[in-house]
């Protein structure tokens, strides 16, 4: 483990469970979506369809579980977070239901419909450069500035708990499912799913997939320490949502103890996935919600066997032109 990893207190299903009562009025219980996929022969696969929360994607799972339980003070006070979109989104959503101020420092890259969205629900938004570490940087000055109260977008006890219930809804809909997929980046989704799901199945096999092009992760869980890609690297791939430069240090942890592989896929194969998502069930991907699906189709050969997957769809806000670029453009 890398250093001070193992003084880290990694999240319980008793919190898990707490987090699914506590937000249970503010997000949406996702369907799990069969998806026959051709070639599967007698395996199924359930996509999770988190496009469907009430924001287009997980990060409201988190976000609220984080922000109702703050004090009525840090209420008053108001909060902030950095975030290229999709978490934005969630922390503005669940700041409104509770009445709190929301200030949202987004990457000069971030897709306008994720900005717009963003601002739609209140927010206050402040445009810093593409890097994660100028979006942390701008912040923390206005949290010195003003007292806002931060809210991570992954690295965070009551973030993971609250993306947790994720995992805990898809063991609880599909008792026998032997395989689960998350997109992973920043890792809230994933070591929030791989916890609960281990927790609950010890059995089940947990992957968490990313681009190729920003393949931190994979490094990082292949060398067993934490490791940091630049911002040119990791900000080509077509999926904005998964650009992170590193893991954080809470996620990495849950993931070491919870995960069993993190595998990659290339640009082309996610634009298929997104294709066969919305001919097959019906559903509309953002690119970082399709790599799950990119998985199973294209790297079987490194996935274990299974019958039952579960693949999240972990957002479908996806700019209209670009979905119809990838649906028209040629297989």
């Amino acid at each position: 483990m890398g250093q001070g990893q193992d003084t880290l207190t990694l999240v319980t299903l008793e919190e898990i469970r707490a987090a699914a009562a506590r937000v249970a009025n503010v997000i949406v219980h996702t369907p799990l979506v069969q998806a026959p996929f051709q070639g599967l022969g007698d395996r199924k696969v359930f996509l999770k369809a988190e496009s469907l929360q009430p924001i287009g994607s997980f990060k409201l799972r988190g976000a609220a579980n984080k922000i109702l339980q703050l004090s009525p003070d840090e209420v008053k006070r108001g909060v902030i977070t950095y975030s290229s979109g999709n978490h934005a989104q969630g922390v503005a959503y669940a700041a409104r239901a509770v009445g709190a101020k929301a200030v949202i420092v987004m990457p000069s890259n971030a897709p306008a419909i994720k900005k717009a969205a963003t601002l739609a629900l209140g927010a206050e938004v402040v445009d810093v450069g593409p890097a994660s570490s100028e979006r942390l940087a701008k912040a923390e000055e206005l949290i010195q500035q003003y007292g806002y109260v931060v809210v991570p977008p992954y690295d965070d006890e009551k973030i993971i708990a609250g993306q947790a219930t994720c995992g805990l809804e898809i063991v609880e809909a599909l008792a026998d499912v032997d395989l689960v997929l998350s997109p992973v980046s920043g890792g809230g989704l994933l070591s929030g799913t791989a916890t609960a799901v281990k927790l609950l199945k010890p059995g089940t096999k947990v992957y968490g997939v990313e681009p190729e092009l920003a393949a931190d992760s994979a490094e990082s869980f292949r060398t067993g320490k934490i490791v940091t890609w630049p911002a040119e690297l990791t900000s080509r791939t077509l999926c904005d949502g998964l650009r992170t430069q590193s893991l954080g240090e809470r996620n990495f942890a849950h993931i070491q103890q919870f995960v069993d592989g993190i595998i990659t896929v290339s640009e082309a194969e996610v634009r298929a996935a997104m294709r066969a998502i919305v001919a097959t069930a019906r559903l509309v991907p953002e690119p970082s919600g399709a790599v799950t699906t990119a998985a199973l189709l294209f790297h079987s050969h490194e996935l274990p066997p299974f019958k039952k997957a579960a693949a999240i769809v972990s957002g479908g806000n996806v700019d209209p032109r670009q979905l119809a670029e990838v649906l028209t453009e040629a297989n």
